[in-house]
């Protein structure tokens, strides 16, 4: 101490104001990261979650916070780039050009668009059917595609490419997805590589290094030690399970392996019959309810309540197999992994894996229908403009529609079991004392299940965002929404679950689940953009044969050099060479893992 007093007084007025000014600056960025935790969004909430119900439930809670987030950041993008130019272009703010094409580029039939605008006087049921099905008065609006007709909008001399913007910030919000989701799941892998080394290693960290000496309230101290609580029950139940494991004999494993293929041969059938089911009625309810619309479009004239009703059943019957094959499937799945006898984070991932089948592949289905009813080119059918005109004059919109059904439908479907299935069974455990209704008891709340559920609706809103702009703002309201309801449902209506289940790799298996939505969603959006010929009657790539085509068009515009350039760069010439030096790069760091992996096991066996 005499010694850094002297050594102070030896110091200029300049080096004591910078070593004064730099303490305080790091206790200020201090103090304001304390009090930014308190902006983060729902944070006591989830805390209070975690010291009833266990760190698992918890990153369920963390989970779906993440994906309001990621909603409401697409939402933005979208609207900055897309919806706030155009709207301000039709009011005539700044000059703007209409995306007509050239009659010598196509025929008259292919320009024809005439949406039901429900003009006059209308039903209020009309409105409602209009607000789920995404037709009528919703089908000329911002939401879909069908709306943004704009070519360029000019301010002053400058000029704004609408259809390169449309395209570019479709690419923008998938590359923000992708690397938000890959920056998190590297975190959770990192804690998950930690956890998985050694055992023991882990157990001590709890132990010793697991409480925060910085908790002062009783009440986040109670929360602390809870969770504590159930990391530990979760690791001793793990280690139960693999002393189980070990003391198999071998007729015991001949049974267990048996049963595992019975029950994957019974999953796959249930797969596929219900993935024959979305295709057969997504054909049936295309064929039907596109001509009634068009028609009652045409005529003008009033339909009764029942033709109505009708006629809203037959447009959600995708939606209606697709959500009783994701509620009844993953209750098949759950019972049938009883009888397989794996560890509770297993059963977990690999039921999340067959439900991940059910629900994804089956918007993959339906996608694929409607694409065999858009190119179905029978008859000549697709001669004049390349698709199913008659049927699809504008086909985004069309694809759109279905994905928000798609997206109002699971939403309701959540607030109705809610309502209808959650609380009266909570009421009957209560209420009633018959031996039946209390041998059921309280429902606990499965994991799987309710990560899989927000994950289907994500992939839904990644690939319905090209063709519904504002899609990303529905997702975000309903999440907002979703996370109060499921918090109630949580409290209120389920019991902790039985067997502790450790937050670390089921986080990380949440985040790779999604990340395999948001590869799939690549697909259909691929497919679209680069195969499918863009609508004539509607949208801003009327004039390109696709929606791609407007990257082309544009590097065509730069110098020649540039474009020689970047031609250069998307030739085989170019790709080639990269792919052998990523691969070449892959492998040395491979090499470089193992290398560094055996280092890691001779120095635990020298510490030993």
């Amino acid at each position: 101490r005499i010694s850094q007093q002297a050594d102070t007084e030896h110091l200029s007025r300049w080096e004591m104001w910078r070593t004064i000014s730099s303490t305080s600056l790091r206790k200020a960025l201090s103090e304001v990261k304390g009090l930014s935790s308190y902006l983060v969004p729902w944070q006591r909430d989830i805390h209070s979650i975690e010291g009833k119900f266990g760190t698992a439930v918890k990153s369920y809670f963390s989970f779906l916070r993440f994906l309001v987030l990621l909603n409401f950041i697409n939402f933005i993008l979208m609207f900055s780039f897309i919806t706030l130019p155009t709207i301000i272009s039709k009011y005539g703010i700044f000059n703007s050009t209409i995306a007509y094409i050239s009659p010598e580029n196509t025929e008259d039939v292919c320009t024809i668009y005439e949406p039901n605008g429900n003009k006059g006087l209308v039903y209020f049921y009309t409105y409602l059917k209009d607000l789920l099905s995404g037709t009528g008065f919703l089908e000329v609006t911002s939401l879909f595609y069908g709306y943004y007709s704009i070519d360029a909008i000019w301010f002053s001399i400058t000029g704004y490419n609408l259809p390169l913007a449309y395209l570019l910030a479709t690419f923008a919000y998938l590359a923000l997805s992708f690397l938000w989701i890959i920056k998190r799941s590297v975190q959770g892998f990192k804690r998950n590589l930690v956890h998985d080394a050694d055992p023991f290693q882990s157990y001590c960290n709890k132990v010793f290094a697991g409480w925060d000496f910085c908790i002062t309230d009783p009440n986040a101290a109670q929360l602390k030690h809870r969770s504590l609580q159930y990391e530990l029950q979760a690791d001793l139940e793990d280690e139960k399970l693999r002393q189980k494991i070990a003391e198999r004999r071998m007729e015991e494993k001949l049974r267990i392996y048996s049963l595992r293929i019975v029950t994957n041969i019974i999953v796959i059938a249930i797969l596929s019959a219900c993935f024959y089911s979305i295709y057969r009625v997504t054909v049936f309810s295309q064929e039907n309810s596109s001509v009634s619309i068009r028609d009652d479009a045409r005529t003008n004239l009033d339909i009764n309540n029942a033709n109505s009703l009708l006629n809203l059943l037959v447009q959600y019957l995708p939606s209606i197999v697709i959500t009783l094959a994701n509620f009844i499937g993953p209750l098949i799945f759950t019972f049938l992994i009883r009888f397989e006898d794996y560890t509770p984070a297993f059963e977990i991932k690999i039921t999340l894996l067959r439900c991940v089948f059910v629900r994804l592949a089956s918007i993959g289905v339906l996608l694929f229908s409607l694409w065999s009813q858009i190119s179905n080119c029978g008859s000549n059918k697709c001669k004049p403009c390349g698709y199913n005109y008659k049927l699809y004059p504008c086909w985004e919109s069309d694809v759109g529609q279905e994905m928000y059904k798609l997206m109002i439908f699971d939403f309701i479907v959540i607030l109705a079991v809610a309502l209808f299935v959650d609380f009266p069974r909570k009421l009957l455990v209560n209420h009633c004392s018959c031996k039946l209704v209390q041998r059921f008891g309280l429902k606990e709340f499965v994991i799987s299940d309710n990560v899989l559920e927000i994950i289907y609706g994500q992939t839904i809103c990644w690939i319905g965002t090209f063709f519904s702009p504002l899609l990303p703002a529905i997702a975000t309201i309903k999440y907002f929404i979703i996370f109060y309801v499921k918090k109630i449902v949580l409290r209120h209506t389920r019991k902790p679950a039985a067997k502790p289940i450790r937050a670390s790799s089921s986080n990380f298996f949440f985040l790779v689940v999604l990340l395999i939505g948001l590869l799939l969603a690549f697909v259909p959006l691929a497919v679209s953009i680069a195969h499918i010929p863009s609508s004539k009657a509607c949208g801003p790539f009327r004039n390109f044969n696709t929606s791609w085509e407007v990257i082309p068009d544009k590097i065509l515009e730069f110098p020649t050099v540039l474009q020689q350039f970047l031609f250069g760069m998307a030739s085989e010439a170019f790709a080639v060479p990269v792919f052998v030096i990523l691969c070449i790069i892959m492998f040395y760091v491979i090499a470089l893992a193992r290398a560094h992996k055996r280092v890691v096991e001779q120095l635990r066996e020298q510490l030993v």
